[in-house]
């Protein structure tokens, strides 16, 4: 039935009676307004016929009755729900529920309650365009919607500032320092103070050299600043005025003549005897300590006194870590540092005298000489006398002294440590007391005509025992004077060790090594994947080869072969290095020693697994790394 006919009926099952039902859109206000103030009670009905509802219901009963004519014009009503399938067509799309409860039952009054199906929730319906544009110019809002805009700009100009300035304020990734100038080297060594002459400067310069190395004699160590004392060492500064080459001096502090200032002082006051091992009122002598490679006693009479002796008679060792040898030594290394030397190595490290006990030496386990008597030096351990327990400790004391009076100078030792443990300092493994340690015999290994041992184990055991990370002194002294070895081939190959060489003018890695030669080792040597590059050893029995490689840089592959026949590049390469590579440098006989077939040319590429090494020489080679895959 169509929802005229079911109003009507349920209308009438209610009360007597007739509700209207309002077209879609009239509020309910409206009803409750025509509830309020009903019509006139005299309706008038008329019969409208059956074909006229198209939808009309199949239900027999018919209620034909409908609102005069004049009323329905009145509100037209009946027109909006009478229209062609228009109610029927609204109401399915719509889907609403009705429902009429009852209310008074004198007046026959309804209630009637539009709500969706299946207990839906009605859709929101927001402010209109009308409603909004009354805010539009509201002042309140429009100053608002300002404060809003203002503070959107300013917080997001403030975040590009701030960004901007984090930029700019972030630290930047250091670049890294170069070495400082006494690791870059090579050194060139000279004799002594006293011998020093203007050629020296032109030496220096063919070796390409950051430092100048003379020997200060040791009975003036205590007396720099006596004025004939004094302008010698300003004349040695003077020389190498405006060069890049700086003056090291080799220094002996550890003992003092009888005459010097030192004794005299020890001799008047027995306060200041502490600074030397100074025993008082003895009749015999305190032990059986030896003069060092002697075999007369270490100990002179002085007085009723002994005093040790151990090195040239008439001078006194001196108690190292003593307050007053700390104080006269100190001022030493300050007035020279003064004075322009920038450098300093000491003599005798192992033999300084830093105890209070004097018990005697112990005999030898494994003398050099089995035929040596109680009577000679070797004949016992010297560990009484010699790399004492806290040596480490009192040389960085010394070094924090050079290192204030000026932060590049360095301050080092002029002999093998020969027992780097006891350099180290107590309180921090691995580091030393001072800057540049030497240690080893590699040089001399190397330097063989025919090696006993293998190069590349040597090589490693050196710095293994040295310190991962030590910057060794190689003296280059050590290199044998028959050596069948290319000097140059030697000089190549340690100079890209991890170190500084020390080259003796009067040696033959000075007198048989050309200028240009060693200004490409300087070259070499100032990449940053030797300062800065990590080192592998590559063993190929009987030569030996290592890298130098910083990521980001091109690559060093070195190659030394010590036998007297060209020998092939056997080596198991990894997979980081390629098969050819670039000839970068070799050494100077390198084609000389070999035939037209394995003779090598700058620049030229090679493959390493083809690549014949030839006799007494050696190559460098430059390489980028494989990436893995």
């Amino acid at each position: 039935m169509n929802l005229f006919s079911r109003l009507i009926r349920l209308g009438g099952g209610a009360s007597k009676s007739s509700v209207t039902l309002p077209a879609p859109g009239v509020c309910d206000s409206t009803i409750n307004a025509a509830a309020e103030y009903p019509p006139d009670s005299t309706e008038v009905y008329k019969t409208i016929a059956e074909d006229t509802f198209v939808a009309a219901s199949s239900n027999p009963e018919k209620v034909d009755m409908v609102q005069d004519e004049k009323a329905a014009h009145a509100d037209g009503a009946d027109e909006q729900m009478l229209g062609s399938n228009g109610v029927e067509d609204k109401l399915a799309e719509r889907r609403d529920e009705v429902k009429f409860i009852k209310g008074d039952h004198q007046n026959g009054d309804a209630k009637i309650d539009i709500g969706t199906v299946n207990g839906g929730k009605p859709a929101f319906t927001g402010m209109s365009k009308e409603e909004l544009m009354k805010y539009a110019n509201d002042p309140f809002w429009v100053r608002l919607r300002w404060i809003f805009f203002v503070c959107f700009w300013a917080i997001w100009v403030g975040m590009l500032v701030g960004a901007i300035l984090i930029i700019i304020g972030a630290p930047k990734c250091a670049a890294p320092q170069p070495l400082p100038w006494y690791k870059r080297g090579p050194h060139a060594k000279f004799a002594s103070v006293e011998t020093c002459r203007p050629e020296d400067v032109q030496v220096a310069k063919k070796l390409v050299s950051a430092g100048a190395i003379y020997e200060l004699p040791a009975a003036l160590t205590y007396d720099v600043k006596k004025p004939e004392v004094e302008e010698k060492i300003k004349h040695l500064v003077a020389l190498y005025q405006g060069s890049d080459t700086r003056v090291i001096l080799d220094l002996t502090p550890n003992y003092a003549a009888k005459n010097s200032q030192l004794v005299q002082d020890a001799i008047a006051n027995p306060e200041k005897r502490s600074a030397f091992v100074w025993v008082s009122g003895g009749k015999a002598l305190p032990n059986n300590w030896l003069k060092v490679g002697g075999n007369r006693s270490a100990w002179e009479k002085v007085g009723d006194n002994y005093v040790l002796s151990q090195f040239e008679d008439g001078y006194y060792d001196l108690k190292m870590n003593s307050t007053i040898i700390r104080n006269e030594f100190g001022a030493v290394l300050k007035h020279l540092v003064a004075l322009g030397v920038r450098g300093f190595r000491l003599k005798n490290t192992k033999f300084f005298a830093l105890f209070d006990s004097l018990e005697d030496e112990q005999i030898s386990s494994s003398p050099k000489d089995f035929s040596l008597g109680p009577n000679e030096y070797g004949f016992y351990s010297h560990r009484q006398t010699t790399f004492l327990s806290g040596l480490g400790d009192v040389l960085y004391d010394y070094l924090s002294i050079v290192k204030n009076a000026s932060d590049e100078a360095f301050f080092s030792v002029a002999e093998d440590v020969m027992e780097p443990q006891v350099y180290q300092l107590s309180g921090d493994s691995g580091a030393y007391g001072i800057d540049l340690p030497m240690y080893g015999n590699f040089v001399k290994v190397l330097s063989k005509s025919k090696p006993d041992t293998s190069l590349q184990k040597e090589l490693d055991n050196t710095l293994a025992q040295s310190g991962t990370d030590s910057w060794l002194q190689w003296n280059l002294a050590d290199v044998y004077v028959d050596t069948p070895q290319d000097p140059s081939a030697l000089a190549m190959f340690l100079s890209l060790l991890p170190g500084v060489p020390v080259v003796a003018v009067d040696a033959v890695a000075y007198q048989n090594v050309t200028e240009e030669t060693y200004r490409q080792i300087t070259s070499l040597r100032k990449t940053a994947s030797y300062m800065h590059g990590n080192l592998n050893l590559y063993q190929a029995d009987p030569l030996v080869a290592f890298s130098r490689i910083k990521s980001g840089n091109p690559g060093y592959f070195v190659i030394f072969n010590p036998t007297e026949l060209p020998q092939a590049s056997n080596f198991t390469i990894p997979d980081n290095l390629p098969d050819k590579m670039t000839v970068s440098y070799f050494s100077e006989q390198y084609n000389n020693n070999m035939d037209n077939s394995g003779k090598v040319a700058h620049a030229g590429r090679v493959n390493l697994k083809d690549l014949k090494v030839a006799p007494h020489s050696s190559i460098i080679l430059t390489y980028v790394p494989v990436k893995a895959e």
